[in-house]
């Protein structure tokens, strides 16, 4: 029997569907999906229709691009930045 994928530190790495990981973020599927699609986050596809997605990869996925659009747009003087996912986890 197979054991399930394992992370560095030992312990186990679980990979959500598309509706769990929207659940999450709080957007909807089909925007998870559209961010797979575009490229936005790391994405294993299963079969054509099968998708899943490791948390901690979406995660550092989403802060890196977040960080990667502030500096090409900088805030304005009195403008709130905004979070990243790293200050929200």
């Amino acid at each position: 029997m197979k054991e399930a994928p394992s992370s560095a530190d030992g312990t186990r790495e679980d990979f959500l569907t598309a509706r769990q990981l929207a659940s999450i973020l709080q957007v909807s599927e089909s925007t998870v999906r559209r961010l797979a699609r575009e490229g936005h986050i790391p994405a294993v596809r299963i079969t054509p229709r099968l998708i899943r997605f490791n948390l901690k990869a979406v995660r550092h996925a989403l802060d890196a691009d977040a960080r990667s659009t502030r500096r090409q747009h900088p805030p304005e003087p009195g403008e709130d930045p905004q979070l990243s996912f790293a200050d929200i986890f």
